[in-house]
């Protein structure tokens, strides 16, 4: 390519740049919660104030290029100029305040939207357990006795309560459309509280890389009426499908691109004896897959009979 070529190549960057931010999905900057919508003004927020800083220094920049360059003859040359009061003022004054507002509304904002901190509503919220395998979620409804895989069902305008963790690797539970991620962790439970202010299906994401299955690590969460909520919640207590400690160790196992599955029953107490398994992880002592795969108690019973009778010889 000859150098009077390059000139045509670079005007027409901005346009092919265009042409390829024209596909992507601005889902976080049209969401459809009211966490999601609070994280979007502190972020629209942020951008007008650093752009308060921005914009002027690339004007200025362009200005003076071409006020002082070599061929302006007219242009002011003040070989002994060293200091300006008015600069100074301005060059520390502005950004101490754009700093200090931005600093004021980040606090306030990421204190309000703690993914700890329950919504404020007087609907009783919807509590879903969230486990992350390899390479599917699993959701149980601890109220309903019921599970799914790859899909959640909630009444929209109520609050829902996540907990979060992983049988598996470290993972990240995200649903753009309705607010911040949160990670699931082996042997922890982390919290995660969002709400749909309408009706509609949303995508939700793994966010954190785990593996060769990480890209068809999806699911489908849909808010709908109450009703239908409800109506949901017995269709999925039709399904022939339970969750039992031999159907979980399979499902447990990595598969990719898993199907959405029903479970028209679901153990009130797996969620805690998953993150059980690991607790020893908590202590600084390692549990490998294969220890952490079998059910809590059965372990404790493994091991309280290798220990000796009383009397017995050592």
């Amino acid at each position: 390519m000859s150098k009077k070529r390059y000139p045509r190549l670079f005007g027409i960057l901005p346009f092919l740049g265009m042409l390829l931010l024209s596909g992507c999905n601005w889902t976080l900057l049209n969401p459809k919660g009211q966490v999601g919508i609070e994280q979007k003004n502190l972020i629209l927020i942020a951008f007008g104030l650093m752009l308060l800083v921005v914009v002027p220094v690339i004007i200025m920049t362009l200005v003076f290029a071409w006020k002082y360059r070599a061929s302006n003859k007219a242009a002011t040359y003040t070989p002994d100029w060293s200091h300006s009061t008015k600069i100074e003022a301005a060059v520390w004054i502005i950004p101490i305040l754009i700093i200090i507002a931005l600093g004021t509304v980040t606090y306030k904002t990421t204190h309000s939207l703690d993914p700890y901190r329950p919504l404020d509503s007087d609907v009783k919220p919807v509590q879903i357990d969230v486990v992350a395998l390899d390479w599917k979620w699993l959701f149980i409804y601890p109220e309903q006795g019921i599970a799914t895989v790859n899909k959640i069902v909630f009444p929209a305008n109520t609050p829902v309560n996540f907990r979060v963790t992983s049988d598996a690797v470290m993972n990240s539970f995200f649903i753009p459309g309705l607010g911040g991620q949160i990670y699931a962790m082996a042997g922890m439970t982390t919290k995660l509280h969002l709400i749909a202010n309408e009706n509609g299906e949303f995508d939700g994401i793994s966010a954190n890389y785990s593996g060769a299955g990480f890209t068809g690590m999806k699911f489908k969460a849909t808010a709908t009426t109450q009703a239908d909520f409800e109506a949901w919640v017995n269709e999925v207590k039709q399904s022939p499908k339970k969750l039992e400690e031999a159907e979980y160790q399979a499902l447990a196992k990595p598969s990719e691109n898993n199907p959405v599955t029903l479970y028209s029953e679901a153990p009130a107490d797996l969620f805690q004896t998953i993150v059980d398994k690991y607790e020893g992880m908590n202590r600084g002592k390692p549990v490998s897959h294969e220890e952490g795969s079998k059910d809590l108690a059965t372990t404790k019973g493994v091991e309280s009979s290798m220990q000796p009778a009383a009397g017995a010889e050592e």
